[in-house]
């Protein structure tokens, strides 16, 4: 590890994932290693669209894993995010640079940014056991998991690294906007529920996926008649369906869990050291809540 940047000190979860199931353990673990690329500007520099806007660059970047699909896919396997927002950041995306010169400079940059960070530690023998999670995984309905799988395996261990991490994460993703679905929510209440689940106030983070304050204030009323919130908090009931959500979530990732195997412990430990140096590096959020919810 570099002698720079030392791991960053234990920091208090928010309270439903302190002891969380091994599979949102992993997720957590990994979190700001597969959204590395989110964290500085060298994609887009490296792709020859310096000026193209850093959230379109995120959505194009997630996007082109599946190709080039219209629009109305991406908002829906984004599935979180307002319908106009996702729609206007892919087509700026698009149109400042093209597929493979994106995503050959999303790896070199990554890769590159990701070395600075963690120095000269070998990675290999995590990638080892995060690709046995990968092979376990079943892509059936997760277009944006199934996407990035269809890439090419990368040749450089960092990039292994971030791809075998954005791979799961993607994986875990998918399965939790399919229980959200299958609970009966729609986008905004899926980021209502989430965002009082962790603990933060009704509205500021939902609000960062585009959605507006009246739409909020709607789908809040409509929890409240439900049952599942009262006075922009969770009630008993409302806390109950969010964690039904988690566990179906985690039950769709139980064989990765079981894949890793009896390297799980270790591993989680070991991603979330590499984690915090991302953390300390300033490559990733240190808001453990955005972290979480993302």
């Amino acid at each position: 590890m570099p002698d720079s940047v030392e791991p960053t000190t234990e920091v208090m979860l928010p309270k439903p994932v302190r002891r969380a199931r091994p599979a949102r353990r992993l997720r957590d673990s990994f979190e700001p290693i597969a959204m590395h690329n989110v964290g500085h500007r060298a994609t887009l520099e490296r792709a020859g669209a310096p000026g193209l806007d850093r959230f379109a660059g995120y959505v194009w970047g997630r996007a082109a894993p599946m190709g080039e699909p219209t629009a109305a896919v991406v908002v829906a396997a984004f599935g979180v995010f307002e319908p106009e927002l996702i729609t206007a950041a892919y087509e700026r995306g698009r149109s400042g640079v093209g597929r493979e010169a994106l995503l050959t400079a999303q790896a070199d940059a990554t890769a590159a940014s990701l070395r600075s960070v963690l120095g000269d530690v070998d990675v290999s023998p995590a990638v080892t056991a995060l690709r046995r999670g990968v092979e376990a995984a079943d892509g059936t309905g997760r277009a944006l998991f199934s996407g990035l799988r269809s890439l090419s395996w990368p040749d450089v261990p960092t990039t292994q690294l971030w791809r075998a991490c954005n791979l799961l994460r993607e994986h875990r993703g998918d399965s939790h906007l399919a229980a959200s679905v299958s609970a009966g929510l729609d986008p905004v209440a899926m980021n209502i529920l989430t965002e009082l689940w962790l603990g933060m106030p009704l509205g500021p983070y939902t609000a960062t996926r585009g959605w507006s304050e009246p739409r909020i204030a709607a789908t809040a009323t409509e929890l409240e008649q439900r049952g599942l919130i009262a006075s922009g908090a969770l009630t008993d009931a409302g806390r109950q369906f969010r964690d039904d959500i988690e566990e179906r979530t985690d039950a769709m990732e139980q064989r990765i869990v079981q894949a890793i195997g009896d390297d799980f412990e270790a591993l989680v430990a070991q991603l979330q050291g590499w984690s915090n140096l991302c953390i300390a590096a300033k490559t990733f959020t240190s808001d453990v809540y955005k972290r979480a919810a993302g």
